[in-house]
């Protein structure tokens, strides 16, 4: 079995998370999924009020008893999402883009991990230094909303060494096991897929129109 120490540092026991899409792709189905098949799973909470995310929480904490990630965008942040998901008991709080730094200690003081994404050494080597938990290192292939400039292949093992030992996550392009492999050859200890799960979602609601 392909496993990483972030596998087992958060329990989980493959190195896959899905990307934490809009739109209610990435909702409590999806993430409740991934998680149950021994990924962590990721629900994309960006934008919803805070009584939908305390909801979507409860949703997924009702369908897994694994770990999952839910995603916030940190420059959209209205004032009380991060409290929905404190009250919520959210296991690992997901942060795009800003600086993480502000939120670490409210959530390890609530048992939360915190893990930022974020496109840049300098940005990542701050997190760290911060408290997080672990890093999404973003690539400019990366779908949706794109933080960097700079190829996966390159920022990816700069950010590795810059904040070793904190784990990092690869994200931007990678559709498959090869993409999987290079990235973990380059140091992630895991990847954010978003393509795969995105066709997955689509196929699934397909055969349920059939039906």
């Amino acid at each position: 079995m392909l496993t990483t120490p972030f596998c087992r540092q958060l329990g989980v026991e493959h190195p896959i998370l899905n990307a934490p899409m809009g739109g209610g792709i990435a909702g409590p189905e999806l993430a409740a999924a991934v998680s149950n098949a021994g990924g962590l799973g990721t629900l994309g909470l960006a934008g919803l009020p805070a009584s939908l995310i305390a909801e979507q929480i409860r949703r997924t904490r009702a369908l897994t008893s694994k770990p999952f990630l839910a995603n916030l965008i940190i420059a959209i942040l209205q004032g009380d999402e991060l409290a929905a998901c404190f009250d919520a008991r959210l296991p690992i709080l997901g942060l795009f883009g800003g600086d993480p730094r502000p939120f670490v200690a409210d959530a390890h003081r609530r048992g939360i991990k915190v893990v930022p994404q974020l496109a840049s050494v300098a940005e990542a080597l701050a997190a760290a230094e911060g408290g997080v938990d672990a890093v999404i290192a973003q690539g400019v292939e990366a779908g949706g909303h794109v933080l960097g400039t700079t190829s996966l292949s390159v920022v990816l093992p700069a950010i590795v060494d810059a904040v070793r030992p904190v784990p990092v996550i690869a994200a931007g392009g990678i559709a498959d096991g090869r993409g999987l492999v290079s990235a973990l050859a380059l140091g992630a200890q895991a990847v954010s897929m978003a393509r795969a799960f995105l066709l997955a979602t689509r196929l699934q609601r397909a055969r349920c129109t059939r039906i």
